[in-house]
């Protein structure tokens, strides 16, 4: 199978250097700050085509008005929609697709589907979530963490509250990045990508634990996800069972550090994974994480398709 440029596309936090992403992460919030300026327009004249094969609010909204703002245009390709979802495979998806766009964000269920996108077209893809990485997210919830603490993330204390999930793994590889320090309080039997676990245990910055009051020990950041992610409501009322105790409450929150802030990539449910108290609270940052998807991911897209 061909290789590829992995600095070409962003499949995942990992595949970038520490400083690259340190850059985008400054750009978004410079784009940030800028507002909208409709001087602005790097993207003028180019189209980003948005494959969907599972539902979205954030991912679209934000990508679809990023590429609008900087003076581009973004396609909304629902896998029910196109031939990718009555079987025509994903390689000639790519090379088609790569005549017409100059970009791909995609937002599927296997993380082999995005790398045989990237393997195959020509244009930059950009990972909008798969299964196993949810790399766009974590690049805008770095971002939060910067608004609220400054710009060096070295050695920021992070607890992820929760299943292992795609989420999960993203923040393993931006702990060995970026140095942070990493806390993944998981039930036993839902412990993220085992390699990816492996490598973030050996690196240093990461640490498993079984407790969630021991995972928000002083923790300046405590996040989480919903305990039933999509693809997995058949085992919900299994998943309330074994996530008993994973709530991130006001008395998990006084564990951390006096000035934590909580993240909730959204959507939540209230009274499960986080007591309405905390993500409605004034320690809950989840506003301003959901509005920086818009402004890391125009970094993204300038840093990839503009000249």
């Amino acid at each position: 199978m061909t290789d590829f440029d992995r600095q070409g596309h962003f499949l995942s936090i990992g595949d970038w250097p520490n400083g690259r992403l340190l850059d985008v992460l400054e750009a978004g919030a410079r784009l940030k700050a800028r507002g909208r300026d409709e001087a602005y327009r790097p993207l003028a004249g180019r189209t980003l085509g948005m494959i969907f094969a599972k539902s979205s609010t954030r991912t679209r909204v934000s990508f679809e008005t990023g590429m609008y703002q900087l003076g581009g245009h973004a396609l909304f390709l629902s896998s029910r929609d196109i031939q990718l979802g009555r079987g025509e495979p994903i390689a000639d998806t790519a090379r088609v697709l790569s005549r017409y766009v100059d970009g791909i964000m995609i937002r599927t269920f296997a993380q082999s589907d995005v790398e045989d996108l990237a393997r195959h077209g020509s244009v930059p893809v950009l990972n909008g979530l798969t299964d196993l990485l949810h790399p766009c997210q974590v690049m805008a919830d770095l971002m939060t963490v910067q608004e609220a603490f400054g710009k060096e993330l070295e050695g920021t204390s992070v607890a992820w509250i929760g299943d292992g999930n795609n989420m999960a793994n993203s923040w393993i590889h931006a702990a060995m990045k970026l140095g942070l320090d990493l806390r993944l309080a998981c039930p036993e039997g839902y412990d993220p990508d085992p390699e990816l676990l492996e490598a973030g245990s050996a690196s240093g910055t990461v640490r498993l634990e079984r407790e969630p009051v021991r995972a928000a020990d002083g923790a300046r950041v405590v996040t989480t996800d919903v305990w039933a992610s999509m693809g997995q409501e058949e085992e919900a009322e299994q998943r309330r069972r074994d996530f008993e105790g994973f709530v991130v409450d006001e008395a998990l929150m006084r564990g951390a550090a006096s000035d934590a802030i909580f993240l909730h990539c959204l959507p939540a449910h209230r009274g499960e994974e986080v007591a309405a108290a905390v993500i409605d609270g004034p320690r809950s940052r989840v506003w301003d994480e959901a509005e920086n998807r818009l402004h890391a991911q125009k970094a993204l897209l300038v840093e990839l398709l503009a000249d």
